[in-house]
This record gives C-alpha cells, sequence and structure tokens, in this order.
C-alpha cells in the first residue's frame, strides 16, 4: 500500500503489518479534546448526527475533556483524513479539536 508519509500514512501502514485486511471494514476510534463537560457533551451529540457512536470522559490531571467517536468503516487514508476533518468542523465552534485516532484493526 502506497501511503503519504505522514502521522495517518504511518498509522495505516502499522495496522497492514499488525496482519489487518483493509479490504474489510474495523472500528475507528477518533479522539477529541473538548474544553469542558458541556462542550464535550454538545460535540458527541454533534458527532452521534454523523454516524459516530460518541463517549466522553474528563482528563484526569487535565481541564479538558475526551469525547471518543468510534465508527465502524474502512480505514482508507481518505477516510480517517475526512473523519478527522469532519470531527474538527463540528468541534471548533465549542472549543473542541481532533486529537488523532487508532484502532484494533480487523485480523
Amino acid at each position: 500500500m502506497d501511503f503519504p508519509n505522514d502521522f495517518d500514512g504511518d498509522s495505516l501502514r502499522r495496522i497492514v503489518e499488525s496482519g489487518s485486511d483493509l479490504s474489510q471494514p474495523m472500528s475507528i476510534d477518533f479522539n477529541i479534546e473538548a474544553p469542558d463537560e458541556k462542550s464535550a457533551r454538545i460535540i458527541a451529540a454533534l458527532a452521534a448526527d454523523k454516524g459516530f457512536d460518541p463517549s466522553i470522559c474528563d482528563n484526569p490531571g487535565k481541564s479538558t475533556w475526551n469525547v471518543y467517536c468510534s465508527k465502524f468503516m474502512l480505514a482508507t487514508y481518505d477516510g480517517v483524513v475526512g473523519a478527522q476533518a469532519q470531527l474538527n468542523d463540528l468541534s471548533r465552534p465549542h472549543g473542541g479539536r481532533c486529537d488523532g485516532w487508532g484502532t484494533f484493526g480487523n485480523s
């Protein structure tokens, strides 16, 4: 697989190396950092409206909250970059930002 030399491309290469099949969907978790609980709850509701399965939790030792947004999807470069852009667009007005993604793959 030929992916760009950036964080997302490197992550996809590691997923392939771990034995996952990128032609099959997998659960991918995107993390959004939100400034407070109220913003986290708003962002979670907006993400749910876009097909993500969100959950929130506080960030121990910090004043921020995390919104984990899972989606069962194909792990393509355009897909993960697009999902992060979509989550950034919906969270930015509420002080949030997408802070990466991860998956356990499908192997």
